[in-house]
């Protein structure tokens, strides 16, 4: 749990940065495209576990 709440704070604090500087979002901009990466994520490790 403890690497669950890590990543989503370092993941925020890579968010504020690039909004800050005015960058693209380095994720898909999309809920969309949040829901694939999901998606990719999930069919990787049933697969591994299968």
């Amino acid at each position: 749990m403890r690497e669950v709440v890590l990543s989503a704070l370092t993941g925020l604090a890579v968010g504020l940065i690039f909004s800050r500087l005015r960058l693209p979002v380095p994720a898909p901009p999309t809920l969309a495209g949040v829901a694939g990466i999901v998606g990719i994520f999930l069919g990787y490790w049933l697969g591994s576990r299968w």
